[in-house]
């Protein structure tokens, strides 16, 4: 069924490719299992990633949508509603979303790929698998090593403990992150890293390790259409993800609401109801702005 019968030259562009983008396009096109109608217009999402993973793939495949691979976007002209690539491909639009995420504050630690990341929300679900099959292997509450200080490693504190970690917290940032040793039938990749070790050569020890530490706004973008930021640096939203400019939205973790960093106040999945929500409401009020044709 469609939103609007007139809604087909409806035109969303959505600026990023990550989990918040993803389901935000789901929720739009009808696929997220919600009660939502789906929306009649079209989507174009601009990836900054030259590269094809199967979620953006099976997204693709969708009638009403269209994935630019390696195409991130550079400039909006919010005047002319008009969004500007790297490659200078422009893509106009009626209803803007700003998904390009965080980025690190900090370069990586060694070995940190071997840790648990805590960014957003939506790493407590990854975390939590993970805590699964230490406490199996360990056969008891396993000991957690914690890197970060600031909301992320507090929610990342939280999560470990509501799932029977015991943590141990330091906000010394590590020069290296010590590796799961492999044993007989458990492949080192299998599980996360178990100690840290600092630029003294003391180290921290445990079951698992989490590093949590600060990061970014990507908000390159919202400097050139003029939008708000917050004091945190990333895109100030209001409750309903709308920006400070008519018509664009942020979601993810280049916004901010709150004080907060929206990827620490929602999932994925929550970002992308309430934005669908508003940016339907927006459609189905243009439609029924715009005369009928004689």
């Amino acid at each position: 069924m469609s939103a609007t019968p007139s809604a087909a030259s409806f035109h969303i562009v959505i600026a990023g490719a990550g989990p918040a983008a993803q389901a935000l396009v789901r929720r739009l096109a009808g696929t997220s299992g919600s009660r939502q109608r789906p929306f009649d217009g079209n989507i174009t999402v601009l990836s900054n990633r030259d590269d094809c993973p199967e979620a953006l793939l099976e997204l693709a495949e969708l009638p009403q949508v269209s994935v630019r691979f390696g195409q991130a976007a550079s400039f909006i002209d919010a005047d002319t509603k008009i969004v500007t690539t790297v490659d200078g491909m422009e893509f106009s639009y009626d209803q803007l979303v700003i998904a390009t995420g965080s980025a690190p504050v900090l370069p990586p630690v060694a070995g940190a790929e071997s840790s648990l990341s805590y960014s957003t929300i939506d790493d407590a679900a990854n975390i939590g698998e993970a805590v699964k099959d230490v406490t199996r292997l360990v056969g008891r509450r396993p000991l957690g090593i914690l890197v970060g200080n600031g909301p992320a490693a507090g929610q990342a504190e939280a999560v470990l403990r509501a799932r029977g970690v015991r943590p141990v917290r330091t906000t010394l940032r590590p020069a290296a992150v010590i590796p799961f040793a492999a044993t007989a039938g458990m492949p080192a990749s299998s599980l996360p890293a178990t100690g840290i070790l600092f630029e003294d050569g003391s180290s921290m020890n445990g079951d698992l390790v989490v590093i949590a530490e600060e990061r970014a706004a990507r908000n390159d973008l919202a400097e050139s259409a003029g939008l708000l930021t917050a004091p945190d640096g990333g895109i100030a939203v209001g409750r309903d993800l709308a920006t400070s400019v008519p018509g664009i939205w942020a979601i993810g973790d280049a916004a901010s609401c709150d004080g907060l960093r929206l990827g620490l106040l929602l999932s994925a999945e929550s970002s992308a109801m309430l934005c669908a929500s508003g940016m339907l409401l927006g459609a189905t009020n243009r439609d029924q702005q715009v005369p009928m044709a004689a």
